[in-house]
C-alpha cells in the first residue's frame, strides 16, 4: 500500500472515527478502480487520472450488472480519497468535482412496530447470564437512544455518568453528543457491568460492551446479535441495528416529538437528515385521520 493510501486509512481510522469494515470497504474501492486504469489504460498513478477514466470504470460496473446503489457507493469512496488529496495538497483539484451520482430508485426503510419491540424485549427468552443480559441492554439502549452501531460498539464505561443520567456518544466527524438513559435502561446498566466484572479476562475493560472472551464487539456480531432476536417476532426483510435506529426516531416522531428535538439525538448535522423518518410518521398520522376523522365515519 502506497503513503496516500496509509494516510489516507488513519485519516478515515483517526479523524473520521469510521469502523474498521467501513474503511476496508473504501480501500478495496479505491484499489478496484486502480486495478481498472492499470488494466485498461496502463497507468499506476491514482495522482493523475482524469474523469473520462472514472466514467470509463463506471461504465464497466453498470456493464458488470452492478447496481446504481453499489457504484454510487464505490465511487463515494474514491471521491473521499481525492477529497483527502486534495486537503493534503496532493493534487491542486479533484477529477471527480463535477460528477453526478447515478439515479437509485428511492426505498423507504420499514421500522419496527412497537409490538415487535414489546415482543423482543419482554416476550421472548435470552439466554442465562453475562450473554443474555449485555444481548438484552444492547437492543435496550440502540431503541431508547437512537445511536449507530459504530458509536455503541466504541462506548466506553467512563461514557456512561449515572449521576446525570447521561450517557456521551462519539458521532461522525468526531461530534460529541449526551443523551439521556432512561431509569429502566440505568438498572440494565448497572446489572449488566455487575454481571461483566465476573469475565475471566477483561482485555479491552475500558469498552462497556466486551464478547464472551472480554473483547470489544464488531460490527458483524452486533448486527448478528439483532438478526437473530428479531427473526423471532419480525418477518420484515432487514432487521439491523440501523432499522432500530430508524425505529426510534419514527416512533419518537409518532408520539408528538419535535423534529429538531429528533434530529440532535440522532446526531444529524441538518434537518434534511432527520426528514427521510417523518414519511413514516405521516403514514401513522394518516392512518389516525382515517379512523378518527367524523368525515370517514359517513
Amino acid at each position: 500500500m502506497d503513503n496516500n493510501k496509509v494516510a489516507f486509512r488513519e485519516y478515515l481510522q483517526l479523524e473520521k472515527n469510521y469502523s474498521p469494515h467501513t474503511v476496508n470497504a473504501y480501500l478495496n474501492d479505491i484499489n478496484s478502480f486502480q486495478r481498472f486504469i492499470s488494466k485498461e489504460f496502463d497507468q499506476e498513478s491514482l495522482l493523475e487520472v482524469n474523469y473520462s477514466q472514472i466514467r470509463s470504470w463506471i461504465v464497466s460496473l453498470v456493464d458488470g450488472d452492478i447496481s446504481n446503489v453499489s457504484v454510487n457507493r464505490k465511487v463515494s469512496s474514491l471521491k473521499s480519497y481525492y477529497k483527502f488529496l486534495l486537503k493534503t495538497k496532493q493534487i491542486d483539484s479533484s477529477p471527480l468535482l463535477k460528477h453526478k451520482s447515478l439515479k437509485t430508485p428511492k426505498t423507504l426503510q420499514i421500522p419496527f412496530s412497537e409490538k415487535e419491540l414489546d415482543d423482543v424485549l419482554h416476550h421472548i427468552t435470552y439466554p442465562e447470564g453475562y450473554e443474555g443480559i449485555r444481548d438484552k441492554l444492547i437492543i435496550d439502549l440502540f431503541y431508547t437512544t437512537g445511536i449507530r452501531r459504530t458509536e455503541l460498539i466504541h462506548l466506553k464505561q467512563i461514557n456512561f455518568d449515572e449521576s446525570k443520567s447521561t450517557i456521551k456518544v462519539l458521532g461522525k466527524r468526531n461530534k460529541e453528543r449526551i443523551l439521556p438513559i432512561l431509569p429502566a435502561i440505568l438498572v440494565q446498566i448497572k446489572k449488566y457491568l455487575t454481571e461483566r466484572a465476573y469475565l475471566e479476562d477483561l482485555k479491552d475493560i475500558d469498552y462497556l460492551f466486551l464478547t464472551n472472551s472480554g473483547k470489544k464487539m464488531n460490527d458483524s456480531l452486533v448486527y448478528r446479535l439483532i438478526n437473530k432476536y428479531f427473526s423471532g417476532v419480525s418477518e420484515k426483510v432487514k432487521k439491523s441495528p440501523h432499522i432500530l435506529r430508524h425505529t426510534f426516531a419514527t416512533h419518537l416522531l409518532n408520539h408528538g416529538a419535535d423534529l429538531n428535538s429528533v434530529k440532535e439525538l440522532l446526531g444529524h448535522s441538518s434537518l434534511a437528515s432527520t426528514q427521510i423518518y417523518t414519511h413514516n410518521s405521516l403514514a401513522e398520522l394518516k392512518k389516525v385521520f382515517n379512523e378518527a376523522h367524523p368525515r370517514n365515519k359517513k
